[in-house]
C-alpha cells in the first residue's frame, strides 16, 4: 500500500541535449525537400565558424557519396557591408556541384529552389591546382585558364533568410545554382577592377556594381579562397557578387552584363 502526503514530487531538472553536427547537417539536407527551417542558433552559435564548416563538410561528403560531382567553389560575403551586417571580417565559401549548373539562357524549375535570389559575378576556371598560405592575386592569375560572366542563384534553407554567419556557412554558403556565359575571356588585358555590371530582371535594371565591389578585386577573393581551401585544375570559382542580389519570382528572366566579359542569362520557370 502506498501512502502519499498530497504534495507533488519535485521534478528533476532535465537538460535537452544539443543536436549533433551530424543531426544539424541532416536537418539542412532535409530542408531541400521539406522546406525552409528555423535558424540553427538554438544549436549552433552564430560565431561558430569552425562548427559551421564541419557541418558543411559533412554534407559535401554525403552528397559526393550519393554520386554528386564537385566542380568548384563559390565565395560569399565579399561585400564589406554584408560582413559588418553579420558581424564578421571575412568571406565564406561553399561547394559547387555539377548538377547545380544551369545552361546559359536556360530555365530553372522553381520547385528546385525555396527563396531564390540572383547576383552577377565573375567566374574563374582554373588550369592548375591552387592552395597554400602564400597564394596571391598574381598566383591566381597564373593559374586561371579563363574568366566568364556568371549568375549565382543563391538560396537559403533558413526561413526568411534570417541567417547568421554560422547559418550560411553550414548551409553550403547559401548556394543554389549557377549559370556561366558561353563567352570565355583570357585575363590578359582584362580589367576586373573597374569593369561595370548591370543585372536586368524582365528588362528592368535591378542591380549595378563593379569588380571592385568584390573584396576590392575578384582576384583578391579567389586568392583568399585558395589560401583557405584546396582548389583543383578545372575548378569553377565564383568570386562573389559585384552588386546587390535581387529576389526572384516565378517567370522572371535574368540577364547580367559585365564589362569585358559579355552577358549571361536564365529564366526562373513559371511552373
Amino acid at each position: 500500500m502506498s501512502i502519499s502526503n498530497g504534495l507533488a514530487k519535485p521534478m528533476m531538472n532535465q537538460i535537452t541535449p544539443r543536436p549533433t553536427e551530424e543531426a544539424l547537417a541532416r536537418r539542412l539536407r532535409e530542408a531541400y525537400r521539406s522546406g525552409a527551417i528555423p535558424p540553427l542558433r538554438d544549436s549552433l552559435d552564430p560565431s561558430d565558424w569552425a562548427g559551421a564548416y564541419r557541418i558543411q563538410e559533412i554534407n559535401t561528403r554525403f552528397w559526393e557519396s550519393q554520386g554528386r560531382r564537385l566542380v568548384g567553389r563559390k565565395i560569399g560575403l565579399t561585400a564589406k557591408a554584408v560582413q559588418v551586417q553579420l558581424g564578421v571580417d571575412q568571406p565564406d565559401y561553399g561547394a559547387l556541384f555539377a548538377d547545380m549548373a544551369v545552361p546559359n539562357g536556360g530555365e530553372l524549375a522553381p520547385a528546385r529552389v525555396l527563396q531564390p535570389k540572383a547576383e552577377a559575378e565573375i567566374a574563374l576556371v582554373l588550369n592548375a591546382d591552387l592552395h597554400g598560405p602564400d597564394v596571391t592575386p598574381d598566383t591566381v592569375r597564373a593559374a586561371t585558364s579563363h574568366a566568364v560572366a556568371a549568375i549565382e542563384i543563391v538560396d537559403s534553407r533558413i526561413a526568411d533568410w534570417k541567417i547568421t554567419f554560422a547559418d550560411t556557412v553550414a548551409d553550403n554558403g547559401s548556394s543554389g545554382f549557377f549559370v556561366l556565359s558561353d563567352e570565355r575571356r583570357s585575363l590578359d588585358g582584362l580589367d576586373l577592377f573597374t569593369c561595370g555590371m548591370a543585372t536586368e530582371v524582365n528588362g528592368t535594371i535591378m542591380s549595378v556594381g563593379a569588380g571592385a565591389a568584390c573584396l576590392g578585386h575578384p582576384l583578391n577573393a579567389a586568392a583568399w579562397l585558395a589560401r583557405t581551401v584546396r582548389l583543383r585544375a578545372g575548378d569553377v570559382v565564383l568570386t562573389g557578387a559585384l552588386g546587390p542580389m535581387v529576389a526572384l519570382s516565378r517567370g522572371d528572366k535574368v540577364n547580367a552584363h559585365i564589362g569585358g566579359l559579355g552577358s549571361v542569362s536564365f529564366t526562373l520557370g513559371s511552373k
